[in-house]
């Protein structure tokens, strides 16, 4: 019998995420698990059918060669069989068969928490990268006990109240529903004499600084991620992440505008009407620009390539000058002759006899 496309098999679309691909499946082996449909073939032919399809389309590469080739890819060898999916059935569902099922045991080492932190850095070394440390309190295997939480010299011991399985059965009409061990937690275990150091907890709270590399580019929120410098894990898994939060310090000369950057540069009044070359400040110090004869205050010109480098594409942004006319507060008597000169040549008197602004425009008001 020709199989069936394994996206039909489990009712997603070809676009589907992984999340959701496992929900579909779930509910899938919850309806038609052998457990639940005794002596059912055509239960167990379709539990088979999901099982076989989760297995390959949860699966990157797997789903990948799927995608191309179909059922072709693996030749009758993608799906491992039947009877060995029971311990792939586990790492799927957990504790969520041995609900259902009794099928419960000691929990399995989980990973420690995430750990969250922020990193302060300027812009140009954001333009740049750089190898930075972020110091972190976080919970650590404790160095007497070694993570176990029993005295040195001495272990847990198998939990008298479930049995060492960290399950107890509770039976409900044809089921058996098992729940955690309230004694052990459902660890299995117990610790009767517990280490001196750490109470029994079998970690202890210290300070860590933790190598971090900034990336060229990153941007102020972006968050980075360093593996396995998070929390310890309570059960013998693997330490959690540490996830660090950017934050840019301000610039006293840039303001940052996703890659590009934007400055103001101050110009005098004859630079500005007559042009000039002028000195510009950028992230790899400062180049000649140009600035035209006839130029109004507030014009902005751009300088290609010279802005932050995009983290992906590797190129780099603009950087956008603002010229500003430069007003001196403070100037010499032969400045005011010369500019009085220029007033008079302009038509533009200087003195206080003429209606002020106000005068002209207060009949508005009337």
């Amino acid at each position: 019998m020709q199989k069936r496309d394994y996206y039909e098999v489990l009712g997603v679309s070809r676009a589907a995420s992984v999340e959701e691909i496992k929900k579909c499946y779930r509910k899938l082996a919850l309806q038609f698990h052998p457990d639940k449909n005794p002596d059912n073939a055509e239960a167990e032919e379709k539990f088979k059918e999901a099982s076989e399809a989760y297995q390959i389309l949860s699966d990157a590469e797997r789903r990948s060669q799927y995608d191309q080739y179909g059922h072709a890819a693996f030749n009758g060898g993608g799906f491992q069989g039947f009877s060995d999916f029971s311990g792939f059935a586990d790492d799927i569902f957990g504790d969520l068969f041995g609900a259902f099922f009794g099928t419960g045991g000691p929990s399995r080492p989980r990973s420690g928490q995430d750990l969250r932190s922020s990193l302060e850095i300027t812009l140009e070394e954001a333009a740049v990268g750089a190898d930075k440390e972020v110091k972190v309190l976080r919970r650590e295997l404790c160095d007497d006990c070694q993570g176990s939480g029993a005295r040195k010299g001495t272990s847990a011991q198998a939990c008298k109240h479930c049995g060492g399985q960290g399950q107890i059965g509770i039976q409900q009409g044809i089921f058996t529903i098992s729940k955690t061990c309230p004694v052990c937690r459902g660890e299995g275990q117990v610790i009767v004499d517990p280490c001196p150091s750490c109470g029994g907890a079998g970690f202890k709270e210290k300070k860590h600084s933790v190598a971090v590399k900034v990336p060229a580019g990153i941007d102020q929120g972006q968050r980075l991620r360093v593996r396995g410098e998070g929390q310890a894990s309570a059960n013998g898994g693997p330490p959690g992440d540490l996830y660090i939060e950017i934050h840019l310090k301000q610039h006293k000369v840039f303001e940052r505008r996703q890659n590009d950057l934007i400055c103001e540069v101050p110009v005098t009044y004859p630079q500005a009407v007559l042009g000039a070359e002028i000195d510009v400040p950028t992230l790899d110090g400062p180049i000649s620009m140009k600035v035209p004869a006839g130029t109004p205050s507030g014009k902005i010109f751009r300088l290609r390539g010279k802005g932050m480098v995009d983290m992906r594409s590797g190129q780099r942004g603009d950087q956008h000058v603002r010229v500003y006319v430069y007003v001196p507060k403070n100037i010499t008597e032969e400045q005011q002759g010369i500019i009085e000169k220029l007033a008079e040549v302009e038509g533009q008197p200087i003195a206080n006899d003429e209606p002020s602004f106000f005068e002209k425009v207060k009949h508005f008001f009337e």
